[in-house]
């Protein structure tokens, strides 16, 4: 039991590292294009209200996420 725990704590590791490196990437690249924000995300600003509907990074975010999970899962019923 222990052991599928400490392989469970590296997973996440690698997730948590894999997350982070992502959104590195998404600010790094997203943003020198201007302002971080992909097609179809929306952005309402009046004074000093400001309103967004990311749905562009949404569905990018949900893509990639279930690729990953997929991956992942596959390679642990091999």
């Amino acid at each position: 039991m222990l052991s599928s725990f400490g392989k469970g704590l590296i997973l996440l590791g690698v997730m948590l590292i894999l997350l982070g490196a992502l959104m590195w990437a998404m600010e790094r690249f997203a943003g020198a294009r201007g302002g971080g924000l992909l097609p179809g995300d929306l952005v309402w600003r009046k004074g000093n209200f400001t309103v967004g509907i990311f749905l562009g990074t949404s569905i990018a975010l949900s893509i990639l996420l279930t690729v990953i999970l997929w991956v992942i899962g596959w390679l642990s019923r091999r």
